[in-house]
């Protein structure tokens, strides 16, 4: 990966003004920092440098994100086995995405978008007798979410599906998937680490970016209140269906 010390200050205050919209938009919706930051980074980058950049913000998001809802941590610690297969999927997808040509990857990503997208207009992928399967469920989508997310650095497209089939309180929900969130990008950290994608002079650089985003979330927290969801929820998904068409594109061309 090409240090964030070569480029150019206006593609900097790009990918600092993503790690910031990122967290607001994490902090309002209580997830979605990478599924934001991911595409937008992967227009101007790799999508594998696109993970790289995002490693240590989502870490510190996804940290602060569970603090904040550690009232909730008991009633979600029912899906421990699916945090527990997302970290085994997660290392398979990133030891695939270590290893071979990450431009495929775009075309993997706008999917996962476009299913997330899909799924939340419609709701048509649910399956309301999963909870008398809940640990197979627990099985199938935790190595689904995990190899997604280790690949492509979203899960949330196949967290999403399981969680609303279950009709799981969002209060609930959110610690659950942040944990997911938090256990693939540690496993990320430590196939990168392995495969010398990942070192100190990154974690550094991207230090500052992370303390970005950790400031957004909190913000974004605060607004959670004052903003009407189902507005800042329209934005986001024109923004993601945006993104997913350029990823496309992009692939194709």
């Amino acid at each position: 990966m090409t240090s964030l010390l070569h480029l150019d200050w206006p593609l900097l205050v790009i990918v600092a003004s993503i790690m910031v919209f990122a967290g607001l938009v994490h902090g309002t919706l209580g997830l979605g920092f990478p599924m934001v930051a991911t595409p937008m980074l992967a227009v101007s980058f790799d999508v594998r440098t696109a993970i790289l950049i995002t490693l240590l913000p989502t870490v510190a998001v996804n940290l602060v994100s569970i603090w904040h809802s550690r009232d909730s941590v008991g009633a979600a610690s029912r899906f421990l086995p699916l945090i527990g297969f997302a970290l085994v999927g997660a290392l398979a997808g990133a030891y695939l995405l270590a290893n071979v040509d990450p431009d495929p990857f775009r075309l993997v990503l706008a999917g996962l978008i476009l299913l997330y997208l899909w799924n939340n207009q419609s709701g048509k992928l649910s399956f309301h007798g999963m909870a008398r399967h809940a640990f197979a469920a627990m099985v199938i989508f935790g190595l689904l979410a995990g190899l997604s997310g280790g690949s492509t650095n979203v899960m949330v497209a196949i967290l999403i599906i399981f969680f609303l089939s279950l009709e799981v309180p969002r209060a609930t929900m959110v610690p659950a998937l942040n944990g997911c969130f938090l256990v693939g990008k540690l496993s990320q950290i430590v196939v990168f680490s392995m495969t010398g994608l990942v070192s100190l002079k990154l974690l550094a650089e991207t230090a500052p970016l992370a303390v970005a985003a950790v400031m957004a979330l909190l913000i974004g927290q605060r607004l959670r209140e004052k903003i009407e969801i189902r507005v800042y929820q329209q934005i986001l998904q024109l923004l993601l269906a945006a993104l997913a068409i350029v990823l496309i594109v992009q692939f194709v061309f």
